[in-house]
């Protein structure tokens, strides 16, 4: 121990966001007290050449580095603890857990502006006002500036004070919207807040149904201790009904609620919904916020100044002063891992923090994961069943489409181009599913062959016409979009497939009268986009929609009756266990937006294998058929949920560093191997190279985690050793989703 005599400052042990998993110990300077330095703050110190934001989690007397290697902090950020201990024990366990540098891991927990040194601080909300002109100007003498129409016809409909969060629930890209009706004198500022009334609700409930009120009554039993139950109900079920009528018995209490939701898509509708039947402060967090708008959310929760959280994957980490209860909306979605960085899973870290705080949480999927059906089994959750659709709503028919040897027009069988033509002439829509966006996947020469390969990754440059480009789907690289061939100069190039552009392309031409919108990550990346096609459809402005993944979770579309799955096949064989999980799940989600009210809906799933078993059982038995086979044979192949696994992924600008660091590494861990942990590997990832580094893996398993967690504690501590490890870059995913 060294000796502290000439230094009788208390020792600060820091959580600093740096890849290695240790505190680091520093000074407290004379002129600071100790007794100011509390675990939770923020401490801004010394790294290397730089400075670094870190959290305190510990004040010590005495520090096992020698005194004159201690460097002094050099400012605390918080007057107060940023942090509860509640909150730090989570990180500390979730550290553990995944075994990942403990300073990343607190890094995570915070919003980006709190990561960057500003102020705790909440900023003060602006609300806006119709000015006399405003509420006496008709809104047709706008009608050539669209946007300001609409929001000047909202404001007078509402009659009330605005606050800029009701702004962006109307719109997310309101700013210019508002200056043009300020610069018009029509809207200004306004001092106060709008009155509030005192009621919880705005709205009235619905009357649930006997499954929905057996739910509720279930889990409102037991509000004040932790109990974690999954709901499982079919699409259109009320599960949302179900959450809404819980949360009101836990506002009732005084106490706040945490809604965990895996895409941002879904995070808008849900939110206004929220606010259509609660009279309390509703927040958001995702990452098409800005910092300061996700860190005023953070605060807001943090300080009781509101009630409900509606956010994506880090939202979890957001503290709660009066913490009531946690749901996770479509528990399933592979969306709730964390897939870079620090690889947490949303879900499984929820449930202890829910057991951590004493609280109950509620998985919501009409598609449950199978890990949650079998901690069903193991008594670990309570489940609660919704089997039929709310109101008058009837369950979707399916059919498969045998398209073998039929003839095809861009992925569009004549039988199913019949089907839109008829679910059209009766004034209804139409939604396409194809999980592959731009024009065409592949681009090759009819001459000589060639493909067009993306010269970074084990992967073909994807054809995107709107923009004239070929675009690696893996890495962003691009290119310009090129008619000759670059190796036998023949202008003999052709698109071979088909993605949601060309589909779109198609579709214009059999049906030139219609409306078509193509949702998918190219169509709505400017801000505001989604909210507008949404809007559109919603109020029947479309006819015919066609999108990728976004397209099947949450939505609802009233008037949706035709459900088609272009291409089913590209899911039912992959090397990944998971695959058929996540094809069963996806088939029953995108299915779900079909007949969502009194109108019955039609699923349609074009198909060159119609006796796959998958199909087959899906179709006839349903989801929880296919649970329980999958169950079983998970458990006969000693898989999860059956068993534990981690995943060590190796990188590097060749092949042999990864190769020869994972040798040495199998070589050292051998010896001491525990008989019931199984190393697999080394072999090349499923992409064997992708952004120009050469990827392997490590796959270990055991049908013990505690055992598997004693073997990574060795891994890393191999890994710091091993001298190999400098020429690699290297990554570990407990619990993995996915094996590519």
């Amino acid at each position: 121990m060294a000796d502290n005599a000439q230094t009788p400052a208390s020792i600060a042990r820091i959580a600093i966001p740096v890849p290695l998993n240790r505190l680091f110990d520093y000074r407290l300077p004379s002129e600071f007290e100790p007794s100011t330095l509390k675990p939770g703050m923020r401490i801004r110190v010394p790294f290397g050449r730089t400075h670094k934001i870190g959290i305190l989690l510990a004040v010590e007397k005495d520090s096992d580095i020698p005194a004159h290697r201690l460097k002094d902090i050099a400012e605390i950020l918080d007057r107060q603890p940023i942090l509860s201990h509640q909150h730090i024990r989570l990180l500390k366990w979730a550290s553990r857990y995944y075994h990942h540098p403990i300073g990343e891991v607190f890094q995570t927990a915070l919003p980006l502006a709190l990561r960057k040194g500003k102020p705790a601080k909440i900023s003060s909300e602006k609300y806006y006002r119709l000015t006399e002109a405003g509420q006496n100007t008709a809104p047709e003498t706008l009608k050539r500036a669209k946007r300001q129409h609409a929001l000047l016809c909202w404001l007078q409909q509402n009659k009330a004070i605005v606050s800029t969060q009701q702004l962006r629930d109307w719109h997310s890209n309101w700013r210019p919207v508002l200056k043009g009706l300020i610069d018009k004198q029509l809207v200004e500022a306004s001092a106060t807040p709008p009155a509030s009334n005192k009621h919880l609700l705005n709205q009235t409930a619905l009357k649930p149904n006997a499954e929905q009120q057996y739910a509720i009554d279930r889990i409102c039993q037991k509000l004040d201790a932790f109990q974690a139950y999954l709901l499982e109900g079919v699409t259109g079920s009320g599960k949302t009904e179900v959450y809404l009528q819980v949360i009101e018995q836990v506002l009732k209490q005084q106490r706040q609620v945490l809604v965990l939701l895996p895409e941002i898509t879904l995070t808008p509708q849900l939110e206004q919904r929220f606010r259509q039947r609660f009279n309390v402060p509703v927040v958001s967090s995702h990452s098409r916020m800005s910092d300061n708008e996700r860190l005023n959310a953070w605060l807001k929760m943090r300080s009781g100044d509101a009630a409900i959280l509606l956010g994506t994957r880090s939202a979890l980490f957001t503290p709660l002063k009066n913490p009531g209860l946690i749901i996770l909306d479509e528990e399933h979605d592979s969306a709730f891992k964390q897939q870079e960085g620090f690889r947490f899973s949303s879900r499984d870290v929820a449930l202890v923090q829910a057991r951590n705080l004493s609280i109950p949480i509620l998985l919501g999927s009409a598609t449950p994961s199978l890990e949650s059906l079998y901690n069903v089994r193991r008594g670990r959750l309570q489940l609660l069943t919704l089997p039929a659709r709310a109101g008058s709503a009837q369950k979707p028919s399916f059919q498969l489409l045998d398209v073998r040897n039929k003839k095809m027009q861009d992925g569009l069988s004549a039988m199913l181009v019949h089907e839109i033509e008829q679910t059209l002439a009766k004034q209804e829509q139409v939604l396409l599913f194809l999980n592959r966006r731009g024009f065409a996947p592949v681009q090759m020469c009819h001459s000589c062959g060639y493909v067009s390969r993306c010269q970074r990754c084990d992967a073909n440059m994807v054809i995107h016409f709107s923009d004239n480009t070929l675009r690696c789907h893996h890495c962003g690289r691009e290119q310009a979009l090129n008619m000759t061939c670059p190796a036998c100069k023949a202008a003999q190039l052709q698109a071979i497939g088909r993605g949601t552009e060309r589909v779109e392309q198609t579709l214009k031409q059999l049906f030139p009268d219609k409306t078509i919108i193509r949702l998918d990550r190219d169509s709505t990346q400017r801000k505001g986009t989604l909210e507008n096609y949404l809007s559109q459809i919603n109020q029947g402005q479309a006819d015919i929609i066609l999108g990728t993944q976004m397209l099947a979770k949450g939505h609802h579309f009233p008037n949706v009756t035709l459900v088609a799955i272009l291409d089913v096949d590209s899911g039912l064989f992959s090397i990944d266990f998971h695959s058929a999980e996540k094809m069963a799940q996806m088939i029953i989600q995108v299915a779900g937006r079909a007949g969502r009210a009194e109108k019955p809906g039609k699923v349609l799933l074009q198909t060159h294998h119609p006796d796959h078993p998958l199909l087959v059982t899906i179709l006839k038995q349903g989801y929880p058929a296919f649970a329980e086979a999958a169950l079983s044979e998970r458990q006969q192949a000693g898989l999860p949920p059956y068993s534990f696994q981690a995943l060590l992924r190796v990188q590097a600008g060749n092949t042999h560093a990864p190769q020869h660091f994972l040798h040495e590494l199998v070589d050292r861990l051998r010896p001491d191997m525990p008989d019931d942990v199984l190393i697999l590997g080394p072999v090349p990832a499923p992409m064997a190279r992708k952004a120009g580094q050469f990827r392997y893996q490590l796959l270990l398993q055991s049908a013990q985690r505690k055992a598997l967690h004693k073997l990574l504690d060795t891994l890393i501590l191999s890994i710091e050793s091993l001298k190999s490890a400098h020429k690699i870059r290297w990554s570990l995913d407990v619990d993995p989703v996915s094996l590519y």
